[in-house]
């Protein structure tokens, strides 16, 4: 914030130096990152601010700060308060949740004209371009006090009356200012309006058409409170801010409201005459009782690290008007509605801190550091990651949003993608899919004469599922290295389970059911280990490839693997070697195209064969040899005895075993 020191001075019983001023800002907390002099013989100092203390947006309260730091006592501006009363102008507040106070006052009979000197001196200091004394005032108290008001031209306030509310779908605004063009409000954006129309948006900027002129003689001044979020909203959709609705969008507290209000009211009557015509008129909440904050002594002293002893505590607390009283060994602090910062024992115990010097904060040569033991999941994922290194795929880290074109061919059916609404992100959408991030990935790969890669990225994945917002922890695995689609689907399947294997266990057993109406995959499977959908695999579909350009065929999976992690580290089974070789038999069988490996493996397994080991599958051949519709699979039987050298004659009836049964079962011609 630009702050004069002139200005700054105003408030003290005794001037500050801008040397000692910058000092006991750096001191505090707000470090000084510029500093100029005027013509006039002034000194501006750009102070920086923490986001939770919007209070020091303003003059006065910067001086309560310099006060603090060096023993100074602050001098508040004088002014009459002015009780409620019936006004001329009715006030309708309809959203208290966004408005939790509104206020007016109207003075009639102005005269405008320049503001004195010494008002446009500091506005200047600070950046700010003299208008009138209505102007000026108004930008005054808010450097000052940090509350934002407002001022309108009664005259040209329809009805009169004024209407805190939501906009109306199709409403409009001219804000102030040399070549502003209409607002299109958007519905629910919180106004300020008279009895017909628009004539602010509320805690951001005026309208042109109620705005004061040369020839305004009545005015109504505003001076309201509004909620950050309602005030942000309307900011950044409609793409205006103001230096009001950067106080707003920090915090205003509701109790300052009628000390700026009154202090406007008697600039402008001092500077441009006129009478007040009625009280003050208030639409909204009562004001919050004040809030009570406890801070332990014994607490305190182990936080700071050094015995600070109660007394300047409590002088500490005091000079900052916190109003401490101590009861035993607990401070209890009222605090001031300007400091809606402060919330809990710790914010008091920072505030010790500040002012009596981080310097004094003692500085450990060592610090203990207890090494805990890595977390299941988080050694789990890292194994995933070091499989998945192994099986050649490079590990990505890519950005949240991705464009409409980008989410739309992975927006499962039955939800919704998730917009962001900020004109600063250029792709609005959160990912609902890591596929499209990677796909975008695989394409700027493409593009720099890298086509064929192997890409992975953990990373969360969002939607909308009904009305439920879903944030899920995600895996995604793309594959553009392999030219058969056939091939393709082999790899993408072999690589997730040999993942799968890595984290739950060489013999976990794994399902692949074929689906339909996968987001962004055709063909597609759903993959399952010990009883979890752990994702799905597959093709990228046409359209999707289309979306980035990209040629196929390319394999990918998407897969939900943290509840699988709880169980990790797998459990293992030693074994010992084999005794003995085993005997090798490839078997191939014609099958309909619809029959799948799962249902193949599980009969040859539940025959219970003699000496039987394991089967494997070696690959699928499909051609004119084997006809329309149809397949050839071939497996690997393999047989073991642990007693002894198995000899053909061992195996040739289990062999002839798997023929019938094949043939029995799925209607296999087999070929062995």
């Amino acid at each position: 914030m630009r702050t004069s020191v002139r200005w700054l001075n105003d408030y003290l019983d005794r001037p500050v130096t801008p040397d000692e001023a910058a000092e006991a800002f750096t001191r505090v907390g707000f470090p000084v990152e510029h500093r100029e002099s005027t013509d006039d013989g002034d000194v501006v100092l750009e102070v920086e601010l923490t986001s939770n203390r919007g209070d020091c947006l303003s003059h006065l309260n910067l001086a309560r700060e310099l006060a603090a730091m060096t023993g100074r006592t602050v001098k508040e501006p004088s002014f009459a308060r002015i009780p409620d009363g019936a006004g001329p102008v009715p006030v309708t507040n309809h959203d208290h949740d966004a408005c939790p106070l509104y206020t007016a006052r109207v003075i009639r009979g102005v005269t405008v004209r320049p503001s004195p000197e010494w008002m446009q001196q500091r506005l200047r200091a600070i950046g700010q371009i003299p208008r009138n004394i209505l102007v000026d005032a108004t930008n005054y108290v808010l450097f000052e006090f940090g509350q934002p008001t407002h001022v309108f031209d009664l005259a040209r306030l329809a009805g009169p009356a004024i209407h805190v509310r939501p906009a109306r779908e199709g409403e409009s605004l001219l804000p102030i200012g040399e070549g502003a063009k209409p607002l299109t409000l958007r519905a629910g954006d919180l106004v300020i309006a008279d009895a017909a129309v628009p004539a602010a948006i509320a805690g951001v900027k005026g309208g042109a058409p109620s705005a004061v002129g040369e020839r305004t003689t009545d005015v109504l001044i505003e001076a309201a409170t509004f909620a950050q979020k309602a005030v942000r909203s309307s900011s950044r959709g409609l793409k205006v801010a103001s230096d009001s609705s950067y106080r707003f969008e920090r915090g205003v507290a509701p109790a300052d409201v009628d000390a700026a209000a009154d202090r406007l009211v008697a600039l402008i009557l001092e500077h441009a005459g006129g009478h007040l015509d009625g009280g003050r008129v208030a639409a909204g909440q009562a004001l919050p009782a004040p809030r009570s904050v406890q801070v332990r002594v014994d607490r305190a002293q182990r936080v700071l690290g050094y015995p600070l002893p109660v007394d300047e505590m409590l002088a500490t607390l005091r000079t900052l008007g916190f109003a401490p009283s101590v009861a035993g060994t607990t401070i209890t602090c009222t605090i001031p509605p300007r400091r809606i910062d402060i919330e809990r024992e710790i914010d008091l115990i920072e505030e010790l801190a500040r002012l009596h010097g981080m310097d004094r904060v003692p500085m450990l040569d060592t610090i203990q550091v207890r090494v805990a033991a890595p977390q299941p999941q988080v050694e789990g994922m890292r194994e995933a990651r070091r499989t998945l290194v192994g099986l050649g795929f490079v590990e990505t880290v890519t950005h949240t949003l991705v464009s409409e074109r980008a989410a739309q061919p992975f927006t499962h059916a039955g939800t919704t993608p998730l917009r962001v609404s900020d004109e600063r992100a250029g792709d609005p959408i959160l990912r609902p899919s890591l596929l499209s991030s990677l796909m975008a990935t695989a394409r700027l790969n493409a593009d720099r004469g890298t086509p064929s890669i192997r890409l992975m990225e953990a990373a969360n994945v969002f939607d909308l599922h009904g009305t439920q917002l879903r944030e899920r922890s995600s895996l995604g695995l793309l594959i553009t290295d392999t030219p058969d689609p056939d091939a393709a689907m082999r790899t993408v399947r072999g690589c997730v389970e040999r993942l799968l294997r890595a984290i739950l266990g060489a013999h976990t057993a794994i399902d692949v059911v074929p689906i339909t109406g996968a987001a962004g995959l055709s063909p597609a499977a759903l993959v399952r280990a010990r009883g979890h959908d752990a994702g799905t695999i597959g093709l990228l579909a046409p359209d999707a490839l289309k979306a980035f350009g990209l040629d196929g065929p390319v394999a990918g999976a998407e897969l939900f693997i943290k509840p699988l992690l709880t169980q990790w580290p797998p459990d293992t089974t030693v074994r010992a070697l084999p005794s003995f070789p085993s005997i090798d038999r490839d078997v191939s069988a014609i099958v309909a195209d619809a029959v799948a490996w799962a249902s193949i493996e599980a009969l040859v397994r539940d025959l219970a064969l003699e000496h039987f080991e394991s089967i494997a599958f070696v690959g699928t051949y499909r051609g004119k040899q084997v006809g329309d519709g149809r397949k050839s699979v071939t497996m690997r039987l393999t047989f073991r005895s642990a007693t002894g050298t198995l000899r053909r004659e061992d195996a040739d009836p289990q062999v002839a075993r798997v023929i019938d049964a094949l043939h029995a079962g799925v209607g296999a011609e087999v070929r062995s």
